[in-house]
């Protein structure tokens, strides 16, 4: 039994900003798609990257059909596209997808993902989707949208990496 209150986990989890992404599949000839921060790589080699689906979720059953998803990492200015798929639609909403390995992906996104299922990991009221990446598509020059305490935000200013951390991944030991 959890003494952790789900509210105040959902905040506390809200205090670690991140990146704003569209998950999305085909099914059928049909688009579908949805808002997620639940998004992470998991392995260079071989490329993998996980995202976490509620059980709730419509895009669940459709990920599970298909075996395929994309994500779409959104850039700042995107606002509107990840509200229409957080399930506030927009009426004037216009597609905003091109195809990507006959998968719906998000125009002009910051970085692109195509996948298809390796594993699924039931985790709590959620399901872990691994997925092996089979293409993808990066456009580094624009800023990416975040999301913070429960709303969207840019990167106010960045500084460089210190020169030796992007030496290769060693081990730091505490």
């Amino acid at each position: 039994m959890s003494m952790v209150d789900a509210r105040e986990l959902r905040n506390a989890c809200g205090l670690f900003g991140t990146g704003v992404n569209i998950i999305t599949t085909r099914r059928n000839g049909i688009d579908h798609g949805m808002t997620a921060n639940a998004f992470m790589s998991v392995s260079l080699d071989p490329p993998l990257i996980a995202i976490s689906i509620a059980e709730k979720a419509k895009m669940l059953p459709l990920i599970r059909e298909t075996g395929r998803f994309a994500v779409s990492t959104l850039a700042h200015g995107m606002e509107k596209i990840a509200w229409h798929f957080a399930g506030k639609p927009d009426p004037g909403f216009q597609d905003v997808f091109r195809d990507e390995r006959d998968l719906p992906v998000v125009e002009d996104a910051l970085a692109i993902f195509v996948a298809d299922v390796t594993d699924e990991i039931l985790a709590g009221d959620h399901t872990i989707f691994i997925g092996h990446v089979r293409a993808l598509n990066i456009c580094p020059d624009r800023e990416p949208l975040l999301f913070f305490k429960g709303k969207f935000g840019a990167i106010a200013s960045q500084e460089p990496a210190p020169v030796d951390l992007c030496d290769p991944i060693r081990e730091i030991i505490w």
